[in-house]
């Protein structure tokens, strides 16, 4: 998926009321996940959103100004590393409320560059936020970050071509992925689980499964909103799995979910 129809799910998100308290901008080279990230920030912001942020309204127009109080963020240079410290002084300001708008948002630049402990620290706000935060990670090397603050954190990748990230080894489990989760209102319950057997059998790759899963949800999204429910039930997924939860129950699950 190009990045711009990244942006129409970020629109899909605030009309849905569907913002989560964490969320994972991951991408590489020149796929300007900061530049989307502060975009989201400015529309999760606004007072008035409809097609994305209004640039009027005193929360944009402090935005602009970089003096919005409901802002915060830290950003580092490539060479510098984000410590304990950065991350402490953050959650002072994460607990106090909103001042214009009814969010806050917190965007940790290169967010690869947090040492274990900065991580650690972080991990404790984000698995009991306060509910008017939203915590954006901008990352282009997500593989240094804790997998325990990764299944806390929606993840949306910046990629020009979703398909070229396909290998011809995967193109067909893929394929089947893509088929039945872009039109899951097709499918009856049961042909769902016959269709998607993959899931089942190929225990050894399901997070690479799961996480194409939702870049096909993504897409929908951008048309359907009720795939942002999907792709929750996803993560929520991802997450029982990391927590070592009966394998074939969690997949049962999402599709049961889904299906309903």
């Amino acid at each position: 998926m190009k990045n711009a129809g990244i942006k129409e799910l970020l629109k899909n998100t605030i009309k849905a009321d569907k913002i989560v308290n964490g969320y994972i901008f991951s991408g590489s080279g020149n796929t300007k996940n900061y530049e989307y990230a502060k975009e989201f920030s400015k529309m999760i912001l606004c007072l008035e959103p409809e097609e994305g942020s209004c640039g009027k309204c005193k929360s944009c127009i402090m935005f602009e100004d970089d003096n919005n109080p409901d802002y915060f963020e830290i950003n580092k240079e490539q060479t510098d590393s984000i410590k304990i410290d950065e991350i402490r002084e953050m959650q002072e300001k994460i607990i106090e409320k909103p001042i214009i708008s009814k969010k806050k948002v917190y965007v940790i630049n290169n967010a690869e560059k947090m040492t274990i402990e900065a991580q650690n620290c972080l991990l404790k706000t984000l698995e009991e936020p306060p509910e008017f935060i939203t915590i954006i990670l901008v990352s282009n090397n997500e593989n240094t970050i804790l997998a325990t603050i990764k299944s806390r954190c929606t993840k949306i990748a910046f990629t020009e071509e979703t398909q070229k990230a396909i290998t011809e080894e995967n193109k067909e489990r893929f394929e089947v992925l893509e088929k039945v989760f872009g039109n899951v209102e097709k499918y009856l319950s049961i042909d769902l689980l016959n269709k998607i057997d993959v899931l089942y059998k190929d225990k050894e790759n399901i997070f690479e499964s799961l996480d194409y899963i939702n870049t096909v949800l993504i897409e929908r999204a951008k048309k359907d909103t009720k795939y942002l429910d999907y792709i929750d039930y996803v993560e929520e997924t991802k997450n029982k799995l990391k927590s070592n939860s009966n394998y074939d129950m969690s997949i049962d699950n999402l599709i049961l979910k889904i299906w309903e």
